[in-house]
Parts: C-alpha cells; sequence; structure tokens
C-alpha cells in the first residue's frame, strides 16, 4: 500500500481554511510531517482526538515554555552524530526526518538545525566505539533510522557487528504506529533483521506506540514480522497531555502491547522542551496515573519503569506518601550516583527533577563496578 507523506499543513484536508491559516504559524517554528495512512486513524469529529494531538499541531505550542535541548544532550556528543552519556551505552543519531513529527518531541532541534547534529557517515562514530570496550550497546536513533533506505541502515548495522564487544543494536523508530507499510513491503529489511540479530547479539527494536488505536491491524502484522525476523521489542512512550495522561488509556496501552508480544518498557516524564507546554503533566499527578495504569495488568504488562532523561541520568519516580516524593537514579552518568536514592518533599507543580528543591535526605549505593 503506497503511504502518500505530507508536509505542508494546507494539504490535510480535514482541516478548515481558518485552522490552515492558523497552524500555519506553529509549522513555521516546528516543523510539521504526516502521511496519510497516520491521518485515517484520526476522528475528525473529535476536536479533542488524541491521535489528532499527537501529530496535528497546536496553537499552544507557541507558548514561551521550556528549551529545545532540555536534557543537555550536547554535554555527552563525542563527535558528530555520537552521545555517549552511559557506560555501556553510544547513541548514534543517523537521520534527522521521522515518518511522521511528533508534536511533543523531545529532540524536535533536530528539524530546526538540520545537518548539524546528525552523522551522515558514521566512521569516526564508529572508532570511538570500537575503542570503549565497555559499550556493550549501540543505540540507532535520530530522527528515525528506519526512514533510511534498507541498503543505507544495512551499512550501519554491517559495521557494528564487526565490533565484537557490542552485542546488542537497538533500533529506536515509531514507523511501526507511523507507517507499519515500511516493514511489511520491505522483505529487505525483514532479511536484514534475520541476518544480524543473532542467537548471541540481538537486535532490538525500541517501538513507540503512544495510544492504544495505533495497534491497527498493520501494525500488528509489522509487529509480527519483525518478530518472527528474531528482532527483540520493548515499547517506550512518554505520558502526553490529552492522549495518554489518563489511567485507563495507559492501562489498555500496556495491555495490548503485552497481548502482541511488545513489553512496555519505558514511561517518561515529558521533558520541559521548547513548544511542548500542551503536552506536559505535572509528575505526582503523572506517577500517580502510572501506579493506577499498572495496577490493573498483569505482571507481563507491568514492567515498565516511570522515569525523567534528566541530564544527570534517567531518575525512577520510585514512591509517593503525603509528604514525599522518592526518586532513584535508574542509570547516572557520574558513577557516584547510580543507584542514589533521594527524598523530597512534594511538589505537585514540579513538571521536572530540576523543580523539586526541598531534598530530606539521600542514600548512596556504593558501586563496585565502576
Amino acid at each position: 500500500m503506497p503511504v502518500k507523506y505530507i508536509i505542508d499543513i494546507s494539504k490535510v484536508d480535514q482541516l478548515t481554511d481558518k485552522e490552515k491559516k492558523e497552524l500555519k504559524r506553529v509549522t513555521e517554528k516546528y516543523k510539521f510531517r504526516t502521511n496519510d495512512y497516520y491521518l485515517n486513524l484520526i476522528n475528525w469529529e473529535d476536536p479533542n482526538d488524541p491521535i489528532r494531538k499527537l501529530i496535528i499541531p497546536q496553537i499552544g505550542e507557541l507558548e514561551e515554555w521550556g528549551r529545545l535541548d532540555a536534557s543537555n544532550e550536547k554535554s555527552y556528543t563525542i563527535s558528530k552524530g555520537l552521545q555517549h552519556k552511559y557506560r555501556d551505552t553510544a547513541l548514534l543519531l543517523v537521520n534527522d526526518v521521522c515518518g511522521g513529527f511528533c508534536r511533543f518531541c523531545f529532540r524536535k532541534r533536530l528539524f530546526i538545525n538540520i545537518g548539524e547534529e546528525v552523522a551522515r557517515d558514521v566512521t569516526k562514530d564508529l572508532e570511538y566505539i570500537k575503542s570503549h570496550k565497555e559499550i556493550t550497546n549501540v543505540l540507532l536513533t535520530g530522527g528515525d533510522p528506519l526512514l533510511l533506505s534498507t541498503k543505507k541502515l544495512e551499512k550501519i548495522i554491517s559495521r557494528i557487528r564487526e565490533i565484537e564487544h557490542v552485542k546488542i543494536i537497538r533500533i529506536g523508530s515509531k514507523m511501526v504506529a507511523f507507517n507499519p507499510y515500511r516493514i511489511i513491503e520491505d522483505p529487505e529489511l525483514i532479511e536484514l533483521i534475520k541476518k544480524y540479530s543473532t542467537d548471541e547479539k540481538k537486535i532490538y527494536i525500541m517501538t513507540q506506540f503512544n495510544h492504544p488505536r495505533e495497534l491497527t491491524e498493520p501494525a500488528i502484522k509489522a509487529v509480527n514480522m519483525l518478530l518472527k525476523a528474531g528482532a527483540i521489542l520493548a515499547n517506550q512512550t512518554p505520558l502526553i497531555k490529552g492522549v495518554n495522561a489518563n489511567w485507563k488509556t495507559l492501562m489498555e496501552l500496556f495491555q495490548k502491547l503485552s497481548f502482541i508480544g511488545i513489553p512496555p518498557y519505558y514511561v517518561f516524564q515529558g521533558r520541559p522542551v521548547s513548544g511542548n507546554k500542551p503536552f506536559a503533566v505535572p509528575v505526582e499527578e503523572g506517577y500517580q496515573i502510572f501506579l493506577k495504569a499498572i495496577m490493573n495488568v498483569s505482571g507481563l504488562a507491568k514492567r515498565a519503569r516511570f522515569v525523567m532523561s534528566h541530564e544527570t541520568g534517567k531518575i525512577e519516580v520510585s514512591a509517593l506518601t503525603d509528604e514525599h516524593i522518592i526518586f532513584r537514579y535508574q542509570r547516572a552518568h557520574n558513577p557516584k550516583n547510580a543507584g542514589k536514592i533521594m527524598v523530597f518533599k512534594r511538589n505537585p507543580n514540579a513538571y521536572w527533577f530540576d523543580d523539586y528543591k526541598e531534598l530530606v535526605t539521600e542514600y548512596i549505593v556504593e558501586n563496585p563496578i565502576y
């Protein structure tokens, strides 16, 4: 099935002329991209349709809030396209295009400053990875790696597979949701997965289903093709106001993912990124939504963790009491923070870790590895 991409908001026929004119202002600042397959998932009679919120701009995006690089990814950039934040994981930015531009995107700076951070040639990056034997995981991201041709993707993956100490290759992609026909209609991609996801060195596809309605029949078919080819799948999603920031919706997403063989992995607190205010949910409200969702699903569906991708590491929200919120470093850049537990006084108006000012106590777990 040929899928038609749309990059001009005025070409979205379901919008009124007034909406097209108003939203043009948003797309002049934050780029717009979608396709006809994904637009057909929207109930256009519902102005609050969650799929619409995921892909159609909102005037609220123009509100001054946050910054473009809210997690300071620049500070972990080794060379163009390569980030090394956690000891055993390297991240390669290989593309600055996606199947659609999520309105809540935390890396929208890539689509504003085209070409500034993405590696067109990963040779230098791979030399760094080769010389750092502690790196066992390489994550391909962007943008969306599956927007690259399969031929280009194989060039990158085949070279990574030449590095003995890299055991896992991860591909972060929303294409299974945005355009499952990218997988369904490309037998060469399936052969690539079969070839390079081996018995001892797996390829992981990190899917991004944000709402249960994205799990369509074609999407499920694409999921099964990837699984049968030998890929391991896991899903991550931010908590998004108006989309999945409702415990019943999140519960349904977890359930449906588990039914088709995709473990829920991370649920992210939305980063305070410029343009993302319409999607923001306070930390404590978000954690309570998350808790209610996982309380009502089976063990196989409740493997997700609620975390913030903070500048200093992945900080998990671990517990909430009447007076306190408890955080734990699930991953940390600084070895001294690895596993550290922090107890703060609650702040119902906090949207990010930095909004918590009243530290009550902390406990540092001694790490014998670092």
